[in-house]
């Protein structure tokens, strides 16, 4: 791999590693697009369980993201080909998530989401090792790579959507409607399931990407060695905040359309038809925003600052929640512009992200320090992130009635105080580590 910062032209990418690369990452981010922005309103919905237990099963999924590092990252970078272990991991996930569909004991239910967590998580951060280690210029080509996972998110969420549109929608009340549409979620994960088989397979035609011996062992060990590095350090502190407000966003959104889609009418009724209903299909508004922003990154990443970029991320997270909350004064306009933010909120910012851990990292840990950062992006982050969201339930329920307004004022100011930080702390000017 070439660093961009390094003389002269990269070689450019040939057609059959893009194609390869590209299926990767759509087949990787469908599996998830699937089920994850239904798995709130179907665990409240249908299963019927507390805010409180679906806490803790939003969060037993997460802690596979912090095991799944030691283990997968240092699998990957020592011992086995990195596509190997994402064949294997994910013929087990399929397996796993196919029973979800069916488990109503909350006991089981819990203990089989910690074991998901533990096989699909380490397997975002391997896809981005197993990209940038062969592609020949990161800032090129990892963007038009990469948006191939959003176009397989966009795809599952609207296929569901349309699913549940012409499949579990009666005519009926509000609360009719709703609960048939909750019960008809149990085919999310059905559909994650036959992905994540066809991922299996494919991953058996990736190319070859072997481990590397570092000086050390323990892969891990060392690339904990390399967050001291300024950018790697305030990256890592904020993980978690951002992370947070990221699981804000993905517990409560899908629920919070679901209700302003189920009996509207007009312009919202003609917004049905397109992206389905039950909250999952309108959310892809972000990630069709998100291909935008990943198509322009590239070009960016030569004249902005990593700072900037960020800056720009966390920015857009506090206006998406200011939206949210005042989208009964703005109307539905504010509304879909709030769920197209989710581009720049995870373009850049955590794209960005996974961007400065490759370049500020040496090149044998690479896969464990994507694993690190992962780890609390989508573990620590999103345990403590999924407590706080069903907490604030409770926060924002006054007389048994749930006030939007107030729930997403929380991740709002949470935002604010993540970009003061940011600006605050993180170095003026780019750094990268040379190979």
């Amino acid at each position: 791999m070439t660093d961009s910062s390094t003389a002269g032209a990269a070689p450019p990418l040939s057609s059959g590693l893009r194609t390869k690369l590209s299926l990767m990452m759509f087949l990787q981010y469908a599996i998830w697009g699937a089920w994850l922005p239904l798995l709130y309103p179907f665990l409240m919905g249908h299963r019927g369980f507390s805010a409180d237990q679906c806490g803790v099963i939003l969060a037993s999924g997460a802690v596979g993201a912090i095991v799944g590092p030691f283990l997968a990252g240092q699998l990957a970078d020592r011992h086995f080909a990195t596509e190997r272990v994402l064949a294997v991991s994910h013929l087990a996930g399929a397996i796993l998530v196919w029973f979800l569909a069916t488990t109503d004991s909350f006991e089981v239910f819990v203990g089989m989401s910690l074991v998901y967590g533990l096989i699909y998580a380490p397997t975002l951060s391997l896809t981005n090792s197993l990209a940038f280690h062969h592609l020949p210029d990161r800032d090129r080509d990892f963007g038009q790579v990469r948006l191939w996972g959003t176009v397989g998110w966009i795809f599952a969420g609207i296929a569901m959507a349309q699913w549940l549109l012409m499949q579990h929608t009666p005519e009926g009340t509000e609360e009719v409607v709703l609960a048939a549409q909750n019960a008809g979620m149990t085919d999310a994960f059905r559909m994650a399931a036959l992905l994540g088989f066809l991922m299996a397979a494919f991953c058996m035609f990736l190319p070859s990407t072997p481990p590397s011996q570092g000086q050390r062992s323990n892969a891990t060990m060392e690339a904990l060695g390399e967050i001291k590095r300024k950018p790697l350090l305030v990256l890592f502190l904020l993980a978690v905040p951002v992370s947070c407000i990221h699981q804000f966003y993905f517990v409560h959104t899908a629920q919070f359309l679901g209700k302003i889609q189920v009996g509207a009418d007009g312009f919202v009724t003609f917004v049905n038809k397109i992206f389905g209903v039950g909250g999952g299909g309108l959310m892809t508004i972000g990630q069709m925003s998100e291909i935008l922003v990943l198509a322009v990154i590239p070009f960016a990443a030569k004249s902005m600052s990593r700072r900037s970029l960020l800056a720009v991320g966390l920015a857009a997270y506090a206006l998406r929640m200011w939206l949210f909350a005042n989208v009964d004064a703005i109307g539905p306009a504010g509304l879909l512009i709030g769920i197209a933010l989710h581009g720049l909120c995870f373009g850049c910012f955590i794209f960005v992200a996974f961007m400065v851990v490759d370049e500020n990292t040496t090149g044998d840990v690479r896969a464990s320090a994507q694993s690190l950062f992962n780890m609390v992006i989508i573990g620590v982050g999103i345990i403590v992130g999924s407590m706080i969201a069903t907490s604030a339930v409770g926060w924002a329920t006054t007389d048994g009635v749930l006030s939007y307004p107030a729930l997403f004022s929380y991740p709002m100011y949470a935002s604010i105080v993540c970009l003061a930080i940011l600006i605050l702390t993180y170095p003026r000017k780019n750094t990268r580590l040379r190979d």
